[in-house]
């Protein structure tokens, strides 16, 4: 591993982010084919938060912060701090003087594939977190890492500079070359589902809006009454 910090690291316009972010996680994802989300280990402490950033990434050893503190100094408004660990840590790595830290360079929220603290501070200060636990544990620093690396959190490989969009429904990683062709997509599947809304609104049924009438009975599922049923 190099230990390293990168500096000056491409970003995406915010003028971009924000117009894909409002789409949500789950409506990205399903735009671009089911790609970029990290997984179910990543879940917001607090509930009701949507937001998109550029990512600042960090590699720490496990228990150890101090490559979150050396990262602080590159993030820069509209960045997401993005931190992983290089073997699997539960410990609280991450808490309230860090968060106010990075509120006061205009960093969005965080990710970590690791452990947060003091998550009532956090909520009160109005910073989101994404984490895969939450402990009183703390750490130390002495280990070097590296920051603006590619890193991997969950399943999936983060850039430094790729747009990490975060909500209720978890966390998803847009490479920031398709952030323009990922609003396009975003718009076209909620034009998409808005007409399905208002399809099953009218009584239409999934069954026959989708064809999977035909797709049952390809699959060979029959309808039978339930006295049918009761005698086979």
């Amino acid at each position: 591993m190099d230990t390293v910090v990168v500096t000056d690291v491409p970003r995406a316009s915010l003028e971009a982010i924000d117009r894909l972010a409002p789409y949500g996680v789950a409506t990205v994802h399903e735009a671009l084919g089911r790609i970029g989300f990290v997984g179910p280990g990543q879940r917001p402490t607090h509930l009701g938060n949507r937001i998109g950033g550029s990512a600042v990434t960090v590699l720490s050893w496990p228990g150890d912060n101090l490559m979150i503190h050396a990262a602080v100094e590159q993030c820069e408004p509209g960045d997401v701090l993005v931190v992983t660990t290089t073997s699997p840590c539960t410990d609280g790595m991450f808490g309230e003087l860090l968060a106010t830290s990075l509120q006061e360079r205009g960093v969005r929220g965080l990710v970590i594939d690791a452990g947060v603290r003091d998550v009532a501070e956090l909520h009160a200060m109005g910073f989101p977190v994404w984490s895969k636990a939450i402990s009183a544990q703390g750490t130390v620093k002495s280990t070097a890492g590296a920051v603006n690396v590619p890193i991997v959190v969950g399943t999936q490989t983060v850039r430094p500079g790729d747009v990490i969009l975060a909500d209720d429904d978890g966390v998803l990683c847009v490479p920031r070359e398709q952030v323009d062709q990922a609003i396009g997509l975003a718009q076209a599947r909620v034009q998409k589902e808005e007409a399905a809304r208002e399809a099953f609104r009218a009584g239409q049924l999934g069954l026959d809006r989708y064809g999977l009438r035909d797709k049952l009975a390809a699959l060979g599922v029959r309808y039978v009454t339930a006295e049918m049923y009761a005698t086979q």
